[in-house]
């Protein structure tokens, strides 16, 4: 069943979230169980939100590990929830 993956990013800027995605971007369009991203800057509370869909837990948690939490600035630590979907068109 796909899921939800929320990170809420805690100190990260507009220029640290654009780094790493330069680093994972072609790695993520073609991981294993990957369906979508969307990130956007919630400025007032000083974090970046970033939502994943994909095909399951397991496979988000593999690409985390391998290509994201490499490449975060230092000091940066994602706060990630997951929510099981009941659908997912494309």
């Amino acid at each position: 069943m796909a899921v939800l993956v929320s990170s809420k990013v805690k100190g990260q800027t507009r220029e640290g979230y654009d780094k790493v995605l330069v680093f994972v971007k072609d790695s993520l369009k073609t991981a294993p169980g990957f369906i979508m991203h969307c990130a956007f800057p919630v400025a007032e509370e000083d974090f970046w939100q970033v939502h994943e869909v994909w095909q399951s837990k397991a496979e988000a948690d593999i690409f985390f590990a391998k290509y994201i939490a490499p490449n975060l600035p230092k000091g940066i630590y994602p706060k990630r929830s997951y929510q099981e979907l009941h659908s997912c068109e494309k």
